[in-house]
């Protein structure tokens, strides 16, 4: 269904994209480094499943929506930026817990982190229309059902950005136990964290309706 002449070339777009950091990959970072290598590849899966409700949409035509309307852009703008903030708030309330790195989370704290990427993901409406721009460009209505080809090539997106990330989570991991797991390590993790997380907040806050 998909013309390998196009897919190549957006395999190699894919994979550039997915290279580029931003507000998905930070989010992996953080916990990779605080919480561990586990953490990571839990935020990694729920990034993922952010970025499959967005092909699902912009198959559907939904994700138009956010590019049409600026009631709806900015509603899901503003709450990506407090979502933003609010990671950046957990973050320091765990620094000043003095805690050391925990890489043994329970199975209801990989829940949180998994969904936590979700969001992270979800309410970043430049997602949903950067796939919107990017998918259709390679969808050839010749070669069968243009929704069922985005669906397709959203999912190799999505394949090629978790890996990406969960390699990612794995550098970021290894680099954070061999500087070492101390509690004050612990707190410079976290309060990075949070800088890195408002700082992306505001950029998202000042993020304007293009394509």
């Amino acid at each position: 269904m998909l013309d390998l002449t196009q897919l190549l070339p957006f395999l190699a777009a894919a994979l550039a994209l997915n290279l580029t950091p931003g507000a998905d990959m930070t989010y992996v970072v953080a916990r990779s480094a605080t919480q561990g290598r586990t953490a990571g590849v839990a935020a990694s899966l729920g990034i993922a499943a952010g970025s499959f409700v967005h092909s699902v949409l912009a198959a559907l035509g939904v994700s138009a929506l956010l590019q049409h309307s600026e009631t709806a852009f900015l509603l899901v703008k503003y709450a990506g930026a407090a979502y933003l903030l609010y990671l950046a708030w957990k973050a320091i309330r765990a620094s000043n817990q003095a805690m050391a790195v925990d890489r043994n989370l329970a199975r209801s704290a990989l829940w949180r982190v998994f969904a936590e990427g979700a969001l992270t993901n979800l309410l970043n409406p430049k997602v949903a229309l950067f796939i919107l721009a990017f998918l259709p460009q390679f969808v050839d209505p010749a070669q069968g059902n243009p929704a069922i080809q985005i669906l397709l090539l959203g999912a190799l997106f999505n394949i090629g950005g978790t890996s990406v990330n969960a390699i990612v989570a794995c550098s970021a991991s290894a680099a954070a136990r061999a500087i070492g797991s101390s509690a004050g390590f612990g707190r410079w993790l976290n309060r990075v964290s949070a800088l890195v997380f408002v700082g992306l907040a505001v950029r998202l806050a000042l993020t304007e309706r293009r394509l």
